[in-house]
Formats: structure tokens, sequence, C-alpha cells
């Protein structure tokens, strides 16, 4: 139980220390995952220039690469990787990162269905009688449409894009996990939080 408290409080610190700094002890870095090659330990990301939890700027570039850390238990969840940056249901736009340009494309969509104040519960993204959140997104190219859920924005969507966008990956509509990374040498992380897999609550 004093492991699990100290575990707990250890994560906690490790999530508050500022996302920019030059102390002594090293600096924190913060982004979403857009690529994670798990045999090679990189880790890419487009960095959070805002630093806010409820309102992040995915607008860095390029892209930064850590090497994950060399003791796995700094590690933490591995992340899943995604290239959308952002979700305007105001402006009726996806932004995604566009792997071959390196560079953020953005994508005016047609919206079929619009959900708000969708938590993670809400039986429409949680299967309860597997007791896990549905997959998303999901595509279906045959009748052209995407279906997207953003935890953080409470939002369940559904639009159409033009045709050519539906041969890109599935990933491509799917965030990246939000990491924190602990360095001292740039590029090469000595701890490594996955704050989208985090729950240090979570008994």
């Amino acid at each position: 139980m004093i492991r699990k408290l100290f575990l707990s409080l250890t994560i906690f610190i490790f999530l508050s220390m500022p996302v920019v700094g030059c102390a002594e002890f090293g600096q924190v870095d913060q982004g979403r995952v857009i690529e994670y090659d798990k045999a090679k330990g990189l880790v890419t990301l487009i960095r959070d220039v805002k630093h806010e939890a409820q309102n992040p700027d995915y607008s860095h570039l390029p892209p930064v690469v850590y090497q994950q850390p060399v003791d796995p238990q700094e590690m933490g969840a591995e992340p899943k990787a995604g290239y959308r940056m952002k979700l305007d249901t105001q402006k009726k736009q996806i932004i995604i990162f566009d792997k071959a340009a390196q560079n953020f494309k953005t994508i005016q969509y047609v919206p079929i269905d619009y959900q708000e104040n969708i938590d993670k519960r809400h039986p429409l993204v949680y299967d309860k009688d597997q007791d896990k959140p549905k997959q998303f997104p999901v595509i279906d190219r045959e009748k052209k449409q995407i279906t997207i859920y953003s935890g953080r924005q409470k939002i369940l969507t559904t639009f159409s894009v033009p045709d050519e966008y539906f041969n890109l990956p599935d990933y491509t509509w799917d965030s990246g996990d939000e990491v924190r990374i602990y360095y001292k040498v740039e590029g090469k992380a000595l701890r490594m939080m996955n704050i989208s897999k985090t729950d240090i609550f979570r008994k």
C-alpha cells in the first residue's frame, strides 16, 4: 500500500513539473505521438506549444524524436500513434499531420452527425458488457463516412471528406497519446509518462 502511494505521488509530481525549464536536473517536454517504432525504441511527437490541458496546441514543427528510456520501469504504457492534431467542429475542419509533406494539412469536412457531452463511459463510446471503450475512429469507406470520438472535447461526430482522403490509413483520423518526457540530453528520454493512459487515482 505504501509503495503504491509513493508511486502515485511520484507520478503526480512528474505530471506537475513545468513543461518548459532549464533546471540542472533536466528538462521536460510534452506532445502528441505521431509515430512509435517499438523495435528501435523511437517516439516521434508534435510538441504542445500552449501547455493547457483542455486547450492544447499541437503546431510545433518539425516533429521531435526521442529515444525511449533505457530502463523499462521509466517507460510507462506504450504510446498509441495518430495523425489527428485538431478537430474543429465550429469551422468543420480537421487538421492532420501529413507525413509525406512533413507538415500539417487542414481538411474541410461535411458533418453527418454530431453529439456533445459524451463522456468516456457513455454507452455510445463504452461497451459495458465488455467493460472497455469502443474502438474509434470508425472508417466506413463504402458509405464514405468517418466517426471520431474526442474524450477531451466529449464529442462524438460523423462526417465525410473528399474521396481521396479515404485512401489514407485509419490512424490518420486518430489522435495519438499525449506523453510527457523528462530528459537531460536532447533526444534521449530518461523518463516517459503516457498521460493519456495514466490515472494516478485508479485503485
